[in-house]
């Protein structure tokens, strides 16, 4: 252990209200407490919904806001009861920072399903009733429970990403038992659609793009796909009728779910982690027709994600990634909703 930082402000980068650009700023961050840890953030990667917050498309934000759940730095400081953790190894920080960790699903390791609400790394309240800030700054400090650590296998930058695209994507890929046997479809080849392809063919299973165009066509299969197919297409419907055992969709468009449905083997699962902010609408038919399965999945639990990096690890699977400077954030934003970006943009936290 060290002394107790003097850190109680840190730069960041924050949107001062909904909708606007972000803009640099200094933010207070709590003292180091027995329990936790200082990281010093190397690396923050963007996330869609990060942009669905920032512009209050999930509903009202806390502001101003500092968004960023995927972050990988390194330990500077530790708390005094601090186990898991030393000063200067290799860690990151996902999408939650606490829970009532009392709860049945706290203790079955489902964290982000937390009867009385996990507190998200931003956008939230604190149990101290202090916003939370997230990973676009140069400090966070966060209870080790809620701190995973990073294989040496995988560099800081592309392991970022997987702190929310990886889990988001590894855990029902996971829990539906993708593997050798299975035929598993990825809808959308973004910044989580692009990890879905890699985690699924590492888990062995046979795995199709479904993608409104053919245009990333080469890159899905070096990532992994065996099949690749555009959805603007009518034929693949009829072509694909009845064919996957798992429909993972990444996209935060609504889809037109009953025809996806429709490419789903009996008994089969169309599992979303992709957020639309609209309504969707379906006939339930399209699921009571073949015992099918309309899912959702959040994340998952912290022990989960330390499997998943670990998996990661093993399999030499990181994020594609681009670089970029803190200030070139809102340019990012708007480059990500253009679907122009291959895969990941991640924050160097050096030029924040």
């Amino acid at each position: 252990m060290t002394a107790q930082t003097s850190i109680t402000t840190v730069s960041a980068y924050a949107a001062p209200s909904a909708k606007a650009p972000l803009e640099r700023t200094t933010i207070p961050r709590r003292p180091v407490g027995e329990s936790d840890v200082l990281i010093d953030i190397k690396y923050a990667g963007i996330c869609h919904s990060d942009i669905h917050q920032a512009r209050d498309g999930w509903g009202e934000g806390i502001f101003p806001m500092v968004p960023g759940h995927e972050i990988a730095g390194v330990v500077t400081e530790v708390g005094s009861a601090v186990t898991k953790f030393a000063v200067g190894d290799r860690v990151g920080v996902g999408c939650m920072v606490d829970s009532c960790r009392e709860c049945e699903n706290c203790k079955a390791g489902l964290e982000q399903y937390c009867v009385k609400g996990n507190v998200p790394t931003y956008n939230g309240l604190g149990k101290d009733g202090e916003p939370t800030y997230g990973g676009y700054s140069s400090h966070v400090v966060v209870d080790e429970a809620f701190t995973v650590r990073i294989p040496d296998g995988l560099s800081l930058d592309v392991a970022a990403p997987l702190l929310c695209a990886g889990i988001t994507t590894y855990s029902p890929l996971h829990r539906w038992n993708a593997g050798p046997g299975k035929k598993v479809a990825v809808v959308g080849l973004g910044g989580l659609g692009h990890m879905g392809v890699k985690i699924a063919h590492a888990m062995g299973a046979e795995v199709t793009v479904l993608s409104q165009s053919l245009r990333k066509k080469d890159d899905g299969l070096k990532m992994g796909a065996d099949h690749y197919y555009a959805t603007s297409d009518e034929a693949t419907f009829e072509q694909l009728a009845g064919s996957f055992d798992v429909i993972l969709s990444t996209v935060s468009a609504p889809l037109p779910l009953d025809k996806y449905l429709g490419l789903l083997r009996s008994e089969g699962a169309f599992v979303n982690v992709g957020a639309p902010e609209e309504p969707v609408s379906l006939n339930l038919f399209s699921v009571i027709g073949g015992g099918k399965t309309l899912a959702g999945s959040m994340i998952g639990g912290i022990q989960e994600t330390q499997e998943m990096l670990d998996f990661c690890a093993e399999h030499g699977l990181g994020s594609e990634i681009e670089l970029i400077d803190a200030d070139q954030i809102n340019e990012a934003y708007e480059r990500v909703l253009a679907s122009d970006v291959r895969y990941r943009f991640v924050i160097d936290a050096a030029t924040i």
